[in-house]
């Protein structure tokens, strides 16, 4: 029996969060790190995503130091619960997360 399977027994069927359907997911508490950085000063950041905004992904590094990222110009390298890592232009993330499922069909990611 797969992590599909037992969710629906247990009683709370979830869409497994897979390459072609991250953006129709919360990413808080991923493993996120910036791929291409809008700003040389970034370069390097990688850490777990702890809150997201509109225009913003706010990542805790491993230190325990906190960076708030703007979503807009940046490409991000998301650690998915399979270990699989996806890269997402932030152009794509920008919204909240309950609204970009309302906008994915303006918006195409492959």
């Amino acid at each position: 029996m797969n992590d599909d399977e037992h969710a629906v027994l247990a009683g709370r069927a979830q869409m497994p969060i897979l390459p072609k359907n991250i953006l129709f997911h919360e990413l808080v508490g991923l493993r996120v790190a910036l791929h291409r950085p809008a700003c040389d000063s970034l370069a390097g950041l990688d850490g777990t995503i702890v809150d997201e905004t509109a225009n913003t992904i706010v990542v805790r590094r491993d230190d325990g130091r906190i960076a708030r990222v703007l979503k807009k110009h940046n490409t991000f390298a998301i650690t998915l619960p399979s270990g699989k890592t996806v890269l997402v232009p932030g152009d794509l993330l920008i919204g909240r997360p309950w609204d970009r499922i309302k906008n994915i069909g303006k918006k195409q990611y492959t």
